[in-house]
């Protein structure tokens, strides 16, 4: 299970949509103030999705080859196969250029709430739900699974929370190096996508199988 998580958190916290999207944030008016709401309703969101796993299995694992365990295996099997189908697809259309999303326009004059409500849009749901059906498997009663699920968070974070830190301490530096990184990140926006969602889903389509046959 840990490892598992250290590779979800990692993929969601390299995500280069929810990064760039956040020193937008950053660098608008009220910018330090938009980026913790973005931030905290980043982290409750996983927060809520593993307190909701932890509610349906009691903190408990289930039994090998039970339904439970089974259902977990086969979600992260689906999701595995469906993010290098995703990866090929994304991988295969022509190029098109990309302009700016609409809301970028509007950012300036975005209220805290928008921007924690933005949080919640940009997750990459595909790796929060394998993540959920890696939390199946937490022992509750175990130190080592709290910190692991502890871990997993903080390190889904922990790209939002070294920028917000940045810009908080370092105002000037950190706008123009996040700004540098903001435009690098848009021109390798694919392949950043379909690299993560390749190496991610056949990560999850092979502990799928592992734990579907062992």
């Amino acid at each position: 299970m840990v490892l598992d998580l250290v590779v979800i958190g990692t993929a969601i916290t390299l995500g280069p949509l929810h990064n760039s999207a956040f020193i937008l944030l950053l660098s608008s008016r009220r910018g330090v103030r938009k980026g913790m709401a973005f931030l905290l309703s980043w982290l409750a969101n996983l927060v809520v999705v593993i307190a909701c796993v932890v509610l349906l299995t009691g903190g408990e694992p289930p039994a090998r080859h039970s339904a439970p365990s089974t259902a977990a295996a086969s979600a992260k099997l689906a999701i595995g196969l469906g993010m290098v189908l995703y990866a090929a697809h994304r991988r295969r259309r022509p190029p098109r250029p990309h302009g700016p999303p609409r809301w970028t326009a509007r950012v300036d004059g975005a209220s805290l709430v928008t921007a924690a409500g933005l949080a919640w849009l940009l997750q990459p749901w595909a790796l929060v739900g394998a993540g959920a059906a890696t939390v199946v498997a937490a022992d509750l009663s175990s130190l080592t699974d709290w910190l692991a699920l502890a871990g997993y968070c903080l390190l889904a974070t922990l790209g939002l929370i070294v920028m917000e830190t940045y810009t908080l301490w370092a105002p000037a530096a950190a706008g123009t190096r996040l700004d540098a990184l903001r435009i690098w990140l848009e021109r390798h926006q694919e392949q950043l996508i379909v690299t993560l969602s390749l190496l991610v889903g056949l990560w999850l389509a092979a502990r799928g199988i592992y734990e579907l046959v062992a």
